[in-house]
């Protein structure tokens, strides 16, 4: 009696429209000047929780530890510019992996990075020059299977990271502004 050997099967991930990513990449090299608008409200509800709203989704809400003097009811600010990083390097693989033609079967990002705040917000803590402050190293892990081999999949998370708008804000300066209403 032969042995049957077990087989794994992996349910592919929900893909994106390929036939759309191509057109709008298409009217990227077209207009390599476009540029979009995100806007974003946030309201403070008291101590440091507060509430953003985008377009008509659901609010995000932001808070800190215990320990920082929050109510520890949801992500801390740091925590929050983590997230939108992953999220953004998970679109842009997903992005490359359909470009390529290759269906991906699972994918997670895993991310860290290093932040504190001695300056405790400019309020009377150590003084602190602005590169001193905020991260000071994110660490980003990624698991991705897909039908590809593994030299495929790195060229897919490389490539993603190279044009990930928010991996690019966080490693570039940027113009920043910021000034009372009226």
């Amino acid at each position: 009696m032969s042995a049957i050997a077990p087989t794994t099967i992996k349910t592919r991930l929900r893909p994106i429209d390929r036939d759309g990513l191509l057109a709008f990449a298409a009217k990227g090299r077209a207009n390599p000047g476009t540029r979009g608008t995100n806007k974003v409200r946030t309201v403070l509800e008291g101590q440091y929780r507060s509430l953003s709203y985008v377009g008509d989704h659901e609010a995000v809400v932001v808070d800190e530890p215990l320990h920082l003097f929050g109510q520890n009811t949801a992500p801390a600010p740091g925590e929050i510019v983590l997230s939108a990083l992953g999220g953004c390097l998970a679109v842009g693989i997903t992005a490359v992996a359909t470009w390529k033609e290759v269906e991906l079967t699972r994918l997670e990002l895993f991310l860290e990075g290093d932040i504190g705040n001695p300056a405790a917000w400019g309020a009377g803590g150590a003084e602190k020059m602005p590169p001193e402050m905020g991260f000071q190293a994110i660490r980003v892990k990624v698991v991705l299977e897909g039908n590809a081999p593994r030299e495929v999949l790195d060229q897919i998370v490389q490539h993603a990271n190279f044009y990930s708008p928010v991996a690019n804000s966080m490693r570039n300066p940027i113009p920043m502004t910021i000034a009372l209403e009226g």
